[in-house]
């Protein structure tokens, strides 16, 4: 007797009626152009997560918001404290929109303009990441071109994620790991600044590029119902977030380039 895999009815139905919300969706807002969400079979059809799915980031809001006031007050000079504001903010986005859609099961509209909240955040963090690093590091022609590039970058990556919420993942992900590293066409003057500093910026920056790695090939995926490849890929954006905050503490309170 030879086993033969059947798909769950209770699968199909949902992939079914997701397709036909998804398409409601569109049609209330016509000015947006369609795409099919693909998402997990098991989230679909039973509206189940993994049980830390969305709580690395809940933890880590709070936190960032209080390291982010921190870092705004301790700042000498309005440069560095305008410029760390954006970090922090950017920061504030992305660990509190992805808790939110993360952590609770949303209806389909709902949960597309979260998503598409989500991996816009990704490109905001990104350059608001580099915003004081570039500001209280670099000389101003420097940091001129470095954060042009880096918020143009940002800008039309955004627009790629909200039109193209469903887009493969080896075709964004990439973006976000190149815009990450941009920083290496001035590497020599950032060590220059600080090396404390960079060597945590280029700490964090392994950190989230291997974290793009397992969220974008899904590997590995140790527990799948309570932690998996997702969970690893959160907390190793916390795990550089952390990095790059410390960095800033260091220029911050004691601006390389002598801002004011």
């Amino acid at each position: 007797m030879t086993a033969t895999h059947r798909q769950h009815p209770t699968e199909t139905n949902g992939h079914v009626q997701e397709a036909q919300l998804e398409q409601a969706v569109h049609a209330e807002q016509p000015g947006l152009p369609y795409f099919p969400i693909t998402a997990s079979k098991r989230e679909v059809a039973l509206g189940e997560k993994p049980l830390w799915r969305g709580w690395i980031h809940a933890v880590t809001f709070p936190l960032a918001v209080a390291a982010g006031i921190v870092l705004i007050t301790l700042a000498q000079g309005t440069a560095a404290k305008l410029s760390c504001a954006v970090f922090m903010v950017t920061s504030m986005l992305l660990f509190g929109n992805s808790a939110l859609y993360h952590r609770f099961n949303w209806g389909p509209r709902m949960k597309v303009t979260l998503k598409r909240i989500d991996h816009s955040n990704i490109f905001l963090l990104i350059a608001g990441t580099y915003t004081p690093l570039s500001v209280l590091c670099l000389p101003h022609r420097q940091a001129t071109i470095l954060l042009s590039i880096v918020w143009s970058v940002g800008l039309l990556g955004i627009l790629f994620r909200v039109f193209w919420v469903s887009a493969p993942r080896w075709l964004y992900v990439p973006i976000y790991v190149l815009m990450g590293w941009a920083a290496v066409m001035y590497l020599g003057d950032f060590f220059a600044a600080s090396i404390p500093a960079m060597i945590l910026i280029v700490v964090g920056g392994v950190c989230y590029s291997v974290g793009a790695l397992i969220y974008g090939i899904k590997k590995p995926n140790p527990f799948p119902g309570v932690f998996g490849f997702h969970e690893i890929f959160h907390s190793l954006t916390v795990v550089a977030f952390a990095c790059h905050c410390v960095a800033l503490y260091f220029v911050a309170l004691n601006p390389p380039v002598g801002l004011s």
